[in-house]
């Protein structure tokens, strides 16, 4: 399939009896999961039956899953406990990605805290994720997805070409990929509504980290405009980013086979609409 579409599901009371459920009324084609609440350090093991039903039923189905790491892990933070809580983090997400079988893990690329210097919180960045990277050793590892943010305070990646000095910090490391969220990357500035907007973006993505990067992508509508550096989303459509974009994102070469999870309001009709509408795109190139 040239993009797989679905979304992000709720799992809580079971991965696969809730998650895979919820993804069922969504019709979806791919989902994305949270693996520990979004919002907190803890790590908890999994329920083996459940992670063996979901891994099955997906591979079942051709379904495509990935998991999102929480959004407290950040690596350029300047307080130690954060830095090792984001190794502990999202070494948990990364090990529980492999025993659902999921192809990747989606992580924020964060923000260098407390005035410190770009360099200096990147330089932190290759300490701690490239031994991360180094320990996907098994053919199964998922690839570890680094997600640009809005560009609020001192984002360590929002700009397409930001994306360089962070794979050069970690040596362009071979599992290492890119998760394109398109209301964050248009809060950040680039004008995806603009007049071939979204085909320079991903040339931009493309010519930064080379061909074959993109592994995922976020499909949401802006509720702010281009370089607002807000990350409020949108249904597909109904925001400042518009319908159009995403048809011309399908006709890209570097979104071949890539993959759309939708974030966006709504509960599940809005998902379910959204879905629909991103299906309706991607068909009528």
């Amino acid at each position: 399939m040239r993009n797989p579409i679905g979304g992000h599901v709720p799992v809580a009371g079971g991965l696969a009896k809730i998650g895979l459920g919820y993804a069922r009324e969504l019709v979806a084609e791919t989902v994305q999961v949270f693996v520990a609440n979004p919002r907190g350090w803890a790590t908890p093991p999994g329920n083996p039956a459940q992670d063996e039903l979901f891994r099955s039923e997906c591979a079942a189905g051709s379904v495509p899953a990935y998991v999102h790491a929480p959004y407290l892990i950040n690596f350029g933070s300047h307080t130690e406990a954060t830095v090792e809580r984001s190794v502990l983090s999202l070494r948990h997400s990364l090990r529980r990605a492999r025993e659902i079988g999921a192809l990747g893990v989606v992580v924020h690329t964060g923000s260098a805290t407390g005035g410190r210097p770009r360099e200096e919180a990147l330089a932190q960045v290759r300490t701690h994720m490239l031994p991360l990277l180094d320990e996907l050793t098994h053919d199964d590892d998922p690839f570890l997805l680094l997600e640009s943010t809005a560009g609020q305070g001192s984002s360590l990646c929002s700009r397409t070409w930001d994306f360089g000095p962070y794979f050069e910090a970690l040596d362009s490391h071979p599992k290492l990929g890119v998760c394109l969220d398109t209301c964050h990357i248009y809060a950040a500035g680039h004008d995806l509504a603009g007049p071939g907007g979204m085909r320079q973006t991903l040339d931009l993505l493309v010519g930064t980290v080379g061909e074959g990067r993109l592994k995922l992508i976020h499909a949401n509508d802006s509720k702010d405009v281009a370089g607002a550096h807000k990350d409020r989303h949108e249904n597909i459509g109904a925001g400042h980013i518009g319908s159009e974009p995403f048809r011309e994102l399908f006709s890209h070469p570097a979104t071949e086979g890539v993959p759309l999870i939708i974030e966006t309001p709504g509960g599940k009709e809005g998902h379910a609409a959204d879905v629909a509408r991103l299906k309706e795109l991607r068909d009528s190139r």
